[in-house]
């Protein structure tokens, strides 16, 4: 069972991030306060989940959370600042853009640039662990996913339905033949997936 709360007592956001590891499109993350008494047996990390139950869940958590925001940064930017960097940028947007504000951050993984004056909490594998950090990687998955997919209509021919911009065997075949495209990360290997420590 995840937990509500690390602190017992403060206003808690949960951050996480979702692309990070893609070959195209923006890097999506979200912040999330939720009440203190959430409960959901379905939440959990956001790869665990079938897509139907992110969705489902997506719903619930955006009308039952105290606040919650989802921001994303682009392609052009990951390649001036770097993937990790971008990720950091992404979570902060997020938090800028809370309706209420928080007296504590937990971020899923274990590095995070500083947020204002606030205190943070950086937690392996927290999507696993606190609810908020949980409910921020859905809202980040399901609002990238969305993403891409309406990116797959335009370029119809790296199935980003499919693979939402990750590094598979089709969409690094699919480069090769037809070259990028302007949402495609000039900075990241095409051929081997650089791999990055979180």
């Amino acid at each position: 069972m995840l937990k509500i709360s690390f602190s017992g007592k403060w206003i808690e956001a949960g951050c996480d991030e979702a692309g990070r590891g893609c070959l195209a499109g923006p890097v999506f993350a979200a912040a999330v306060i939720l009440p203190g008494d959430f409960k959901n047996e379905l939440v959990r990390d956001s790869k665990k989940l079938k897509t139907k139950d992110r969705n489902l869940l997506r719903k619930i958590i955006e009308t039952e959370a105290l606040a919650w925001a989802v921001a994303s940064v682009d392609n052009e930017l990951i390649d001036q600042i770097n993937i990790l960097n971008a990720s950091f940028l992404a979570m902060h947007l997020a938090l800028d853009q809370l309706a209420e504000r928080p007296e504590l951050i937990l971020v899923d993984g274990n590095r995070f640039n500083v947020y204002k004056i606030i205190p943070h909490q950086c937690i392996i594998k927290g999507d696993d662990k606190y609810l908020s950090i949980a409910a921020a990687s859905i809202l980040a998955k399901t609002h990238r996913d969305g993403f891409m997919e309406k990116q797959h209509e335009i370029y119809p021919v790296y199935r980003w339905n499919q693979n939402k911009g990750y590094p598979t065997a089709f969409h690094r075949k699919a480069i090769k033949e037809f070259g990028i495209t302007p949402i495609h990360r000039k900075s990241f290997n095409m051929n081997e997936q650089l791999k990055l420590e979180f």
